[in-house]
This record gives C-alpha cells, sequence and structure tokens, in this order.
C-alpha cells in the first residue's frame, strides 16, 4: 500500500512538468489537417507526411512558403493569412506528433 501511495504523489508531482512539453493543439490547424493530418499523418496522396518534423525546419518551410519563396500556391493560398505566432504554432504541433510506422 506504501508504495501504490509512493507512486501516485510522483504522478501527480510529474504530470503538471510533462504536460506544459505539450503543445496545444493549434486554433488554426483546419487548412493545415485537411491534406496532412490533424497528427501530421498526410491524408491527401502527394502531401508529405509532418509528424516529428524538426521545428526549426517546420518553422523556415511555412515562413518561406508564405513569403512566396517557395512557390506553392496552394500552400501560399492556405498559410498567407497566418501570422507568425500562429505559424509558430503549427510547427510546434506537428513537430511534436508521433511519425507512422513505415509500412513493409
Amino acid at each position: 500500500m506504501r508504495n501504490l501511495l509512493i507512486t501516485a504523489l510522483c504522478l501527480v508531482v510529474a504530470l503538471p512538468g510533462v504536460a506544459q512539453t505539450v503543445s496545444p493543439k493549434p486554433s488554426r490547424l483546419g487548412l493545415c489537417a485537411a491534406c496532412h493530418g490533424e497528427t501530421g499523418v498526410a491524408v491527401m496522396p502527394g502531401a508529405p507526411n509532418l509528424a516529428g518534423q524538426r521545428l526549426d525546419y517546420l518553422r523556415a518551410a511555412l515562413k518561406h512558403y508564405r513569403d512566396g519563396s517557395r512557390d506553392v500556391p496552394v500552400m501560399r493560398a492556405a498559410i498567407g493569412p497566418l501570422s507568425d505566432a500562429e505559424l509558430d504554432a503549427v510547427a510546434r504541433w506537428y513537430s511534436v506528433q508521433i511519425p507512422a510506422a513505415a509500412k513493409p
């Protein structure tokens, strides 16, 4: 019984720290999720999986799509109205998602 109480107490103490490391779901994820999936596993043929990509890569890529230096009209239209903070939230969300296992 004592071990169970100690374990429960440790979990209660540790959970707030774990919860803070998980990115909240961005409010502007909808257009991204339509092709790339809510968890970053693409739902549209030809769209890349974004789950688990490096945060710095995703941030830079999103900004390049938005400013047109990566010339993909559908991405520019989808990301154009997003602010830097919204782009950062989307990049952060996808970077912490778990990539899908490769199919054999």
